[in-house]
């Protein structure tokens, strides 16, 4: 249908044509162009990490992260509360995902439900940073991982930009991801990078990400001569304008970040006053770029009800997210079921995300405010 107020707009200027433009009209090196480099070292210089590696998606780039992190027939602790990508991503690379609670405040997962998961053959855990939203339990993630000898990856696919004081997101675990589709923060359509500081997980992942191949001086489409092949590979490979695209992004990075703040201040002050509603919380230290605005309700049916509400006025919402571990793959295959996690499932009946974009306008915040205290009234 055509929405009146959609869930989402990318955010785009001028400046953002030109760079995507320039790689059309130079004719060679849609593949492999030198924006590539320069988007991760920009990423890497950004993050403050050594080293950044660019994917088509952020899937693959965690799919070739649990790869290079040797994961295969171990077990890694992951959220039901999540988009399944998390999970799948692991099963792709050869392991077990073991499902754990999420906590209700930022929605990321419980470090005190994470203890009792942990077996001899438990190898990381991947939490995620909700929405925008940094994790609560993040260092207390890290220290589990740390006493244990787990490797602890950030599934931070929402949240380029987001920090707990002044660390950033992204930086907290041994490794990380982002993604740039087209409802992030930064945004080239499609595309991801992998995050960490190990040289050696690098070196594996550059690898894997383009057919196990060995690259000389000059790139394959460069190169007269032959190349080696030491591992089977994948073609993982961002494409150069979305690299582009990626640099001009990410110099609005923190502009785009306080237009999305100042949206989310917007549905407090218009919300705040509604008892029905529970917030997103911003905890204190933390600082949240706000890629999603998701409120919660008393229960499941008041949700349902609102959410339809508020479709027939023409405004997109959608539930972020509803457990992975009772879709079909995990009920099927993995003996998952109704009740493994009943505070996931709970608090994933009670979520809905709200329309937010950097260019939202007072006028389209209102009409959603207005909407949803309509609806309670």
């Amino acid at each position: 249908m055509e929405w009146k107020i959609p869930l989402f707009k990318t955010f785009s200027d001028q400046a953002d044509i030109d760079a995507v433009a320039s790689i059309i009209r130079r004719g060679t090196y849609w593949a492999a162009g030198p924006e590539i480099e320069v988007f991760e070292k920009n990423l890497a210089d950004f993050l403050g990490v050594k080293y950044v590696l660019s994917f088509n998606s952020g899937t693959s780039a965690l799919h070739i992260l649990l790869l290079a992190h040797g994961i295969r027939d171990k077990e890694v602790i992951v959220p039901s509360f999540t988009f399944v990508a998390t999970s799948n991503a692991v099963i792709l690379a050869g392991g077990t995902p073991v499902f754990a609670e999420s906590e209700e405040e930022t929605f990321g997962l419980d470090a005190g439900d994470i203890e009792k998961r942990i077996t001899e053959r438990t190898k990381a855990i991947i939490t995620i940073n909700y929405g925008g939203f940094p994790s609560r339990d993040m260092m207390k993630l890290r220290r589990i991982a740390d006493k244990h000898g787990l490797v602890f990856i950030e599934d931070s696919a929402e949240s380029l930009g987001s920090r707990i004081g002044d660390k950033k997101i992204g930086t907290i675990g041994h490794s990380a991801i982002f993604s740039f589709c087209q409802n992030k923060v930064v945004s080239t359509g499609e595309g991801g990078v992998l995050v960490t500081e190990s040289q050696e997980v690098y070196e594996k992942a550059k690898l894997l990400r383009s057919h196990g191949r060995v690259e000389e001086a000059k790139d394959y489409f460069s190169n007269t001569g032959d190349n080696d092949y030491i591992e089977v590979g994948y073609n993982y490979r961002l494409p150069t304008m979305l690299a582009a695209l990626g640099c001009s992004q990410l110099k609005k990075i923190d502009l785009i970040a306080e237009k999305r703040r100042s949206v989310g201040r917007i549905y407090d002050e218009g919300l705040s006053k509604n008892k029905e509603i529970e917030l997103p919380k911003e905890l204190s230290g933390y600082y949240a770029v706000y890629q999603m605005y998701t409120i919660k309700l008393k229960d499941q049916q008041t949700r349902d009800a609102l959410q339809n509400h508020l479709e027939k006025k023409g405004i997109m919402t959608k539930v972020y997210f509803n457990p992975v571990h009772l879709k079909t793959i995990y009920t099927r295959d993995y003996g998952c079921k109704a009740g493994d996690l009943p505070r996931t499932e709970e608090l994933s009946g009670r979520v809905l995300t709200l329309p937010l974009y950097p260019h939202m306008t007072r006028a389209e915040t209102g009409y959603v405010v207005e909407s949803i205290n309509e609806f309670f009234q």
